[in-house]
Parts: C-alpha cells; sequence; structure tokens
C-alpha cells in the first residue's frame, strides 16, 4: 500500500494543503486543497473518495477535481460517506445554486460521481484493502477509517 499525504493542515497557503490522503494512486481518504496540487492525469486515476465529515478542509477539492476530470474518466467517481455527510453536501454544494448535481451530469445514467452511504462498522473493499469507518467525536457528524491492505494497516 503507497499512502501520500498530499495535504495535512487546517488552513492553505504555499506548501500548505487541507486534509487529504492518497492511496495507491486511486482512492482519496478526504479531498482537501493538497489534492489541486496533483497532475490531472494522476487526478483522473481517482476513483473513490472516503470522507470524515463534511467540513470544507476535507470536501474543498471534489467540486473542481469532478469538473477538471469530467471527461476524462469512463466510471463515476464513488464517494463514500455516512448518510449526513452525504445529505449535506447534496443540500448546500451540489445543488444547482453553489455546484452543479454531478450525480446527474452528464446524464443520470451515466453520472461522473455517485454517493455511497456507508456506516460505522460497515467494511467496503477496494482492490486488495479493506476500509472501516469508526465514530469520533466532532462537532458534526465524522468518522475516522481504519485501512488494512496486503502489506499493513493504518488509521486515520
Amino acid at each position: 500500500m503507497e499512502l501520500k499525504v498530499l495535504g495535512c493542515s487546517g488552513g492553505i497557503g504555499r506548501g500548505h494543503g487541507t486534509t487529504s490522503f492518497l492511496i495507491n494512486e486511486t482512492i482519496l481518504i478526504d479531498a482537501g486543497s493538497g489534492v489541486s496540487e496533483l497532475p490531472l492525469e494522476e487526478m483522473a486515476r481517482i476513483r473513490h473518495i472516503f470522507l470524515t465529515h463534511s467540513h470544507l478542509d476535507h470536501i474543498h477539492c471534489i467540486p473542481l477535481l469532478v469538473d477538471s476530470i469530467f471527461d476524462a474518466i469512463e466510471e463515476p467517481i464513488q464517494i463514500h460517506a455516512q448518510p449526513d455527510t452525504i445529505r449535506a453536501l447534496e443540500k448546500h454544494l451540489f445543488n444547482g445554486v453553489i455546484w452543479p448535481d454531478f450525480t446527474r451530469l452528464p446524464h443520470p445514467e451515466r453520472p461522473v460521481m455517485r454517493f455511497m452511504p456507508m456506516e460505522p462498522g460497515q467494511p467496503v473493499i477496494v482492490d486488495d484493502m479493506t476500509f472501516e469507518m469508526f465514530p469520533v467525536n466532532h462537532l458534526v457528524p465524522t468518522v475516522g477509517y481504519r485501512v488494512d491492505g496486503p502489506n499493513g494497516a493504518f488509521a486515520f
């Protein structure tokens, strides 16, 4: 398992990106501003995003990431998150006012992203890794993740 820290800061500025971890070039845990430092061809490899919660420093790059690679991907990016986080994104971000609803574009039957509800204790297997949420205390519903792979494990 290859883990690359794209950002782990609470704010932005040269050399400081907000929370985002890239795993094996195709999976993100959170999508903070650090994602914007990736070249477009690397962005287009991302297939899954596991979100901890709905705060802006953890979701910042999802709208522009999806817009930037819109025509370069064949399958939708899967956004794994708690139902509360998904509802917040649908209501406040991907609502057609702040940003287009990419779960319906370019066509409802062929969207560029798809929300995948997930609950703590419910493992999700991606490639050869198991992602499992666990609840944490924060201002909004929030989780951490334990990631188990053939070469080790980590938690965030």
